[in-house]
């Protein structure tokens, strides 16, 4: 059962979605296409010349683009996609989302579209008779629409060659992590209040990973019920059917009336798979991920491994100094509404030291990295992380000091 999802959740998978950009300039191109030809043929505008030939040849001009950039696009983007897998197989199949949210790509496949759709429509438009005027505005504009192409597939050779790269995919990846942790909420911002008993548990109608939280949707519901609503699974993690998903309690002097669970699941986004944002740990699951491969005796990569690790030691010295994340909607009188927490320092700290530790037992590289990284953030951490990092310090040999 497809479980509904939030106006704002809608514009944001048409955001993030791939075929948005291909379609825009689709449409742009008919268009485009459909005006400057009618224009042409109804009031003859003065660009006779332009391109000099006739009705046949300008059909067997606008066949041989249609026809070259069918196949053209067909075959640009099938190498690509055996690439992408290539690459999805040898650093992690959770990398595939960077490249479709790629806009370099969208717009190379826009472009050829485009090529493809305005030619056709301005084939369409061409006059039976010879006698008859041609839009030869519209048939230069193909031919530029052509050259266009030629350039753009130059230079989505240089960009995806680039982008494949498993630097500029860990780079990538640290980007996006980063940006989840500015998302964050401030480190001072005060703690939330323990809330009441719980009047109402719902729970979840369909399995699926929790991609986004809409707290503000959940603190209206809550307000209208007089009551506060806490969301039992983090960003990330993955509910079976029937699970706790809400939890309803009762606030210091309120009534505290259950909320309709149809709508109270219209706050949190289940999907398929997980996605950035929120999911602070989805960043540090796919550097952990490719560490752990590059370091497989398949693979046997050590430099790969040591450059995703080094990516993710940015990313734990920043949260290091930030306790684990509370999000909190309060009314203007404190009273807390709406609140999830996010993932914990001591769970990305076993995702990215723990784990890396048990498949890199035989390359000293990689522990050393490990164990000076650890020192490094114990060195900056808050008090209330330094026992978790100081139970994944290095062991002092006797001769240590």
């Amino acid at each position: 059962m497809s479980r509904p999802r939030t106006m704002s959740k809608r514009l944001s998978d048409i955001r993030e979605s791939f075929w948005l950009v291909p379609a825009v300039f689709a449409v742009g191109a008919v268009t485009s296409a459909i005006g400057l030809s009618a224009l042409e043929l109804q009031f003859d505008l003065p660009f006779g010349g332009v391109v000099p030939s006739g009705p046949a040849g300008a059909r067997s001009l606008l066949s041989s683009i249609i026809t070259a950039m069918i196949s053209f696009t067909a075959l640009v983007f099938s190498i690509t996609v055996v690439a992408l897998q290539l690459a999805s197989s040898q650093y992690s199949p959770r990398v595939l989302r960077t490249f479709l949210q790629d806009r370099t790509i969208q717009a190379t496949l826009g472009t050829f579209v485009a090529t493809f759709l305005f030619a056709m429509v301005v084939l369409a438009a061409l006059p039976a008779q010879r006698d008859e005027g041609l839009p030869e505005l519209s048939l230069a504009v193909s031919i530029a629409l052509v050259l266009a192409s030629s350039g753009t597939f130059i230079y989505y050779l240089h960009h995806i060659t680039t982008v494949m790269r498993v630097s500029h995919i860990i780079g990538s990846i640290g980007a996006q992590t980063r940006r989840s942790i500015a998302q964050l909420p401030p480190p001072d911002q005060p703690s939330a209040t323990v809330l009441g008993e719980v009047i109402q548990t719902v729970p979840a109608t369909a399995p699926g990973m929790v991609s986004n939280i809409d707290l503000a949707l959940l603190a209206r519901l809550a307000r209208e019920h007089d009551c506060a609503i806490t969301v039992v699974p983090i960003p990330g993690d993955f509910v079976v059917t029937g699970a706790p998903l809400l939890r309803v309690h009762r606030t210091a002097g309120g009534t505290g009336r259950p909320v309709p669970a149809d709508r109270a699941e219209q706050g949190v986004t289940i999907g398929v798979e997980r996605t950035p944002g929120q999911d602070l740990g989805f960043g540090f699951r796919q550097l952990a991920d490719i560490s752990e491969r590059a370091l497989s005796p398949a693979v046997n990569d050590v430099t790969t491994a040591v450059r995703a690790i080094q990516e993710a030691h940015d990313l734990l010295r920043r949260l290091a100094a930030r306790p684990d994340p509370v999000h909190v909607v309060r009314d203007d009188d404190g009273t807390v509404r709406a609140r999830f927490t996010g993932i914990s320092y001591d769970t990305i700290l076993a995702m990215v030291i723990d784990d890396i530790r048990l498949v890199a037992g035989d390359q000293p590289r990689v522990m050393h990295l490990l164990d000076s990284i650890v020192r490094d953030l114990a060195s900056v951490a808050l008090p209330v992380h330094r026992a978790t990092i100081g139970r994944r310090l290095p062991a002092r040999g006797p001769g240590s000091h």
